[in-house]
This record gives structure tokens, C-alpha cells and sequence, in this order.
């Protein structure tokens, strides 16, 4: 099977930065896509940003020029950097990775969710 493990989550002023990391173990699976979503109290969850295993991303507009998406193949690793948080950016951010096993379809798996603050 395939877990995700989420960290990097925290409390911060506005203005300032975060970066989340997010790191998928298993075994027999290869990911395709990776990515981030978040979900506020009372709200569905949204897309955030993603990437493919080609190193091509995707972000919501509410997130370009601020976030950034990265990932390491070779560790089965995907990054997020949050600048210029707003706290419109508040939410439990969560890593999503599709993942191919073997003798299996594709399949998506969910980090837990990791919770980012912006506050003053």
C-alpha cells in the first residue's frame, strides 16, 4: 500500500512563509501525480497546486505567484512553498498522490492533513 506522511503545518503571521513537505512509502506502487489541497471550516476541499512525474505543475489562482510545488521522484517526495501567506490561506492543507500498484489501477491516496494558521 501507499502512506503519506505530511509535516511542515504551523502557525504564522501574514506576509510570511511556509513550506510543507509531504513523503509517500509503500511498496510496489509508482506515483504519477502529486499535489496539495486544502480545506477550510465549512468549506470543500480545493486544489492547491499540483505536479505530474514530468515535473509539469498546476495551481489554483488564488495561489499562483505565492506557491510553489516541487518533488523529488527519487525519494517519492512532493514540497510546498507558501510565501506571502493571507489568512485567507487558513485551511488543513493535505498532500494527494496518484499511485499505480502492482496488479492495480490507479489509485489516489490522502496525506491526514497538516493545519496552516495565518493570523496576527
Amino acid at each position: 500500500q501507499v502512506q503519506l506522511v505530511e509535516s511542515g503545518g504551523g502557525l504564522v503571521q501574514p506576509g510570511g512563509s511556509l513550506r510543507l513537505s509531504c513523503a509517500a512509502s509503500g511498496s510496489n506502487f509508482r506515483i504519477y501525480t502529486m499535489g496539495w489541497y486544502r480545506q477550510a471550516p465549512g468549506k470543500q476541499r480545493e486544489l492547491v497546486a499540483t505536479v505530474t512525474s514530468g515535473g509539469s505543475t498546476n495551481y489554483a489562482d488564488s495561489v499562483k505567484g505565492r506557491f510553489t510545488i516541487s518533488r523529488d521522484n527519487a525519494k517519492n517526495t512532493v514540497s510546498l512553498q507558501l510565501n506571502s501567506l493571507k489568512p485567507e490561506d487558513t485551511a488543513v492543507y493535505y498532500c494527494k498522490v496518484d499511485a499505480h500498484r502492482l496488479l492495480s489501477g490507479l489509485n489516489t491516496y490522502w496525506g491526514q492533513g497538516t493545519q496552516v494558521t495565518v493570523s496576527s
